[in-house]
């Protein structure tokens, strides 16, 4: 057998893959629910400590900064880990997928939040000026005025992190969450050969190829013409 032949056979092995697609098919399934509930609890998040932010009462906001400089930092595997491994002794079970969903969504939430905060204080502090001069209330010029304009500015780097936090639901693999990756590694298991890995990385590029397109016509579409 030659060096191609080798090669062929332990990543492109038909037989192989033909055996573990529906599995990966099945792991793709649940990598897409994952990362949309991930995508919409985490964005939602963020929004939310970005507004309250946005009222100025310092203990809040000091708590605010401190919960998310803390996501920020550790990785989210640890956080998955933690809460997967850790919480069971404190009594509380969670299952690998919601582990791996509240771990990468505190994660998003953390992000999203000093985006949504850097779109919100970058809008000139005359246009809050302006807006209360008309009559308009902390609440209305935030909702109507300030808040429209900071959105479109974060859509650019919104669209990466969550590009990239999608990409991290791989890690739920680790807590055998039946994911893309998760299944894959099961067929390589079961196999004793890599080619289920190969099916694998195909799932993952159908998947995030058309949203890193996506992202790119998001970012062409609503980012500030200059």
């Amino acid at each position: 057998m030659t060096g191609w032949e080798r090669f062929t056979d332990s990543f492109f092995n038909a037989r192989v893959m033909a055996q573990y697609l529906p599995k990966i098919i099945e792991g793709f399934g649940l990598t897409v629910m994952l990362a949309l509930c991930i995508i919409a609890a985490g964005l939602a998040a963020g929004l939310a400590l970005a507004l309250l932010r946005a009222f100025g009462i310092r203990p809040l906001n000091w708590l605010i900064i401190f919960v998310v400089d803390l996501f920020r930092a550790l990785p989210p595997l640890v956080i998955i880990v933690l809460l997967f491994f850790g919480l069971p002794n404190a009594g509380v079970e969670l299952s690998g997928f919601v582990a791996s969903w509240l771990a990468l969504t505190l994660v998003l939430m953390a992000f999203s939040e000093e985006v949504f905060w850097a779109g919100i204080t970058s809008v000139p502090k005359g246009q809050w000026e302006a807006a209360r001069s008309t009559g308009l209330g902390f609440l209305q010029t935030l909702s109507y005025v300030v808040l429209p304009q900071a959105l479109r500015i974060t859509i650019p780097p919104l669209t990466n992190r969550t590009i990239a936090i999608t990409k991290g639901t791989a890690l739920a693999s680790v807590v055998a969450v039946p994911d893309i990756l998760g299944a894959a590694n099961a067929g390589v298991s079961f196999s004793f050969n890599p080619s289920p890995l190969t099916l694998g990385a195909i799932a993952y590029l159908v998947l995030f190829f058309p949203v890193v397109v996506l992202g790119r016509w998001i970012e062409t579409r609503f980012a500030w013409k200059r």
